[in-house]
């Protein structure tokens, strides 16, 4: 048995209020980057279904950047580390690792010859270094500023100049090569947040949270002028020049982008991209005919120059956590929820994505369950809610549970809704609680069968306890004892199986029959606690996902054979996993993204 990654639904950027965040563009015109935890994410810009995770950092990473020839990318992290890797090989090789600063890297700028880069952000000694790309020796300091520095950029022609902007108000100017600090430009009377050289070299823009964009002669750094007056009304968090450097893209706080003629400095277009906080623009970029802006919310929007009033394309998904994951009965829908209560629908086979409408849990959402044209949902606010396949939104119908639901099961044939909570189990009905149960034990997980049996999973006293479901009652059967508390049951499609796996890192299978173990050989091939199981349609195949980052397949008909995938989900735990078909599988994460893998049976 073999495994392949078919597709990655990559996750969004993540976006803090009030920080700007960098995106990288390919000099190539392909593909543009960003960050999200531990992640640089490549993606197409064409088709931004396609896209490429490399997850070599140890802690988050904060910017990444394609140097100007487009064969390397150096990103920079929260420890101050900086990695140059290759873009040609799948790999990703390492060409070098350098430690420049002692703390955060907010951005990283290559000169235009490869050879030199420079790294700002918010270090110890010092808020920014100069050095070779090949050696990493020092080839100048980035001194006069006394706060952290946002921003930086390499001009891209000689003479070489970098520029930085600060949390001081200052725009710093360096001249070398080997760099001295020349002067401080002082028109900013807030954080300056960014700088950016035109393509030519001939003027560098700075945007700053006073709302003002400010043009500089590119060798000189004399003030040409102000862009508007001022540019926007909130904060400016990003510029972008056009590649022929006659326009300049800029993102706001204000919720809006704009477009700007720089000889003139005057307003082109507007694009007003919401009235919401998350509505608000932290970032921009500007690639061959394709301009870019990033929302609070981590929306990726491409702007149509010719109809400001709406994007061409917004890209949606995840930027935290995803928790949960179902699939619609014809399996042609993916449905994920993530920490911060959204829904996402995604379309199998495209990937294009769009998030659910109406008011959901607002939090984290802790189980799952699509029959026909409804998705039911539970969430840590303690209700049970609806959303409407079809149209795409959640129904009015909300049910107040008694207590914090931890897992469901929907049985379509008896039409009824199982929700194991804190200490009681719920039998819902037709929009209505029928049945409750009071338990002694915390409730971690249900399971319904074809035949009506509930598995319920014990988070503590480390039992799977199983029922009769008759009409709305539940008529305790048997209870299976395993050596960790339970973490996630499921009855297989065929009815003939229970497989379930707990905290001591076990996967265990039972017959129905009489609930004997089934794999006496044993299925304990995770380091860590085992989150969750799936079944394969065929009954034949249990994937199982662990806090130790792997997917595990399992055979029931060869139970001595299995297949791991290590570090299935960059450096953080596989949260949920289901089967589109007998030979694909989709796992989700705490990386935020969701992935497709084929797997090739024994």
């Amino acid at each position: 048995m073999s495994y392949a990654i078919k597709n990655i639904y990559a996750t969004l950027p993540r976006t803090q209020r009030g920080q700007p965040l960098v995106l990288g563009g390919d000099p190539k015109g392909k593909n543009f980057l960003y960050t999200n935890g531990n992640s640089v994410i490549i993606r197409n810009i064409e088709n931004p279904a396609i896209a490429e995770i490399y997850t070599e950092h140890s802690v988050p990473v904060n910017v990444a950047k394609y140097s100007p020839s487009g064969f390397y990318i150096a990103s920079g992290d929260q420890s101050g580390k900086v990695r140059i890797w290759d873009t040609v090989n799948k790999e990703h090789i390492l060409k070098n690792e350098f430690h420049p600063i002692g703390g955060p890297i907010k951005d990283i700028a290559w000169s235009a010859d490869n050879q030199r880069m420079v790294v700002v952000g918010e270090g110890r000694e010092r808020f920014g270094h100069v050095f070779m790309s090949e050696t990493g020796t020092s080839v100048g300091e980035i001194s006069g500023q006394s706060k952290p520095i946002n921003s930086c950029d390499f001009r891209p022609a000689r003479p070489f100049r970098i520029v930085t902007g600060s949390e001081d108000n200052t725009i710093a100017v360096f001249e070398g090569p080997p760099f001295k600090f020349k002067m401080t430009k002082q028109e900013h009377t807030r954080f300056v947040q960014a700088v950016r050289y035109s393509p030519n070299g001939n003027l560098f823009a700075s945007a700053g949270f006073d709302g003002k964009v400010y043009l500089y002669d590119g060798t000189t750094s004399d003030l040409v002028g102000e862009v508007g007056s001022p540019a926007h009304s909130g904060g400016v968090y990003g510029v972008a020049w056009s590649p022929d450097g006659k326009q300049l893209l800029t993102a706001s706080g204000d919720k809006t982008a704009k477009l700007w003629d720089v000889e003139t400095r005057q307003v082109v277009s507007e694009f007003v991209l919401g009235n919401t906080v998350e509505d608000q623009q932290v970032s921009c970029l500007w690639q061959n005919q394709f301009l870019l802006t990033v929302s609070l919310s981590g929306f990726i929007n491409y702007l149509d120059v010719n109809d400001p009033s709406k994007p061409l394309r917004v890209v949606k998904g995840h930027n935290k956590p995803i928790t949960v994951l179902a699939l619609s009965e014809d399996r042609s829908t993916i449905f994920t929820g993530s920490h911060d209560g959204y829904v996402t629908n995604w379309n199998a086979e495209s990937g294009e994505n769009k998030r659910i409408d109406g008011a959901g849990h607002g939090n984290q959402i802790n189980g799952m369950k699509a029959v026909e044209n409804i998705l039911y949902t539970s969430g840590i606010d303690d209700s049970l809610k609806q959303i409407d396949i079809e149209g795409n939104t959640y129904t009015n119908q909300d049910l107040k549970l008694g207590s914090q639901p931890r897992g469901m099961d929907v049985s379509k044939d008896k039409n009824v809704v199982i929700i194991g909570s804190v200490n009681e189990i719920t039998v819902v009905q037709d929009n209505r609680i029928a049945n409750v149960t009071k338990v002694k034990y915390e409730p971690s997980c249900v399971s319904i069968s074809p035949e009506g049996h509930v598995a319920i999973g014990g988070a503590g006293d480390n039992k799977v306890h199983v029922f009769e479901l008759q009409g709305t009652t539940l008529n305790p059967k048997i209870e299976l004892d395993h050596l960790g508390p339970v973490t996630d049951v499921s009855y297989s499609p065929d009815g003939k199986y229970l497989v379930a796996s707990d905290a001591n890192r076990k996967v265990i299978l039972y017959s129905i029959e009489e609930y004997k173990v089934v794999n006496t050989s044993e299925w304990g091939f995770h380091n860590a606690r085992v989150n969750c199981v799936a079944w394969s349609p065929d009954s034949l195949l249990v994937a199982s996902g662990s806090l130790d980052t792997s997917i595990i397949v399992w055979s029931v008909e060869k139970p001595t054979k299995h297949i791991i995938i290590k570090n299935a989900h960059a450096q953080s735990q596989v949260t949920r996993l289901s089967w589109l078909d007998n030979k694909t599988l989709v796992s989700v994460g705490q990386d935020c993204n969701t992935k497709l893998w084929n797997i090739t049976p024994f």
